[in-house]
C-alpha cells in the first residue's frame, strides 16, 4: 500500500527532531454545498532539525516513532522548491 503524502506549513519547531505541521484541506459542506476549510496538526519527525516555522513541507506516513509521531518530513529536492 502506498504511503500518504501531505503538504502543510510548519507552525512549531520547538521540540528536538520534531515539527508540528498544519495541513489544510477544502471540503464541501454536505447540506449547504459550500466549500469550507478544515485543518489538522500533525507531529512529524525532522531528523536534521532543518525545518523552521513558516516553511512549507511535505510529510509522509511512516511507522510509529513515538506516541504521537507517525509522519516524517520529506526533504524536497532543488527542483521542487524552485531553487536553481
Amino acid at each position: 500500500m502506498p504511503r500518504r503524502v501531505l503538504q502543510g506549513t510548519v507552525v512549531s519547531d520547538k521540540c528536538d527532531k520534531t515539527v508540528t505541521v498544519l495541513v489544510e484541506r477544502r471540503v464541501m459542506h454536505p447540506v449547504y454545498k459550500k466549500f469550507i476549510r478544515q485543518s489538522k496538526k500533525y507531529a512529524a519527525h525532522d531528523e536534521t532539525n532543518a525545518c523552521k516555522t513558516g516553511d512549507t513541507v511535505f510529510i509522509e506516513e511512516c511507522r510509529p516513532l513515538s506516541k504521537r509521531k507517525r509522519w516524517m518530513v520529506v526533504t524536497p529536492s532543488a527542483g521542487e522548491t524552485g531553487a536553481a
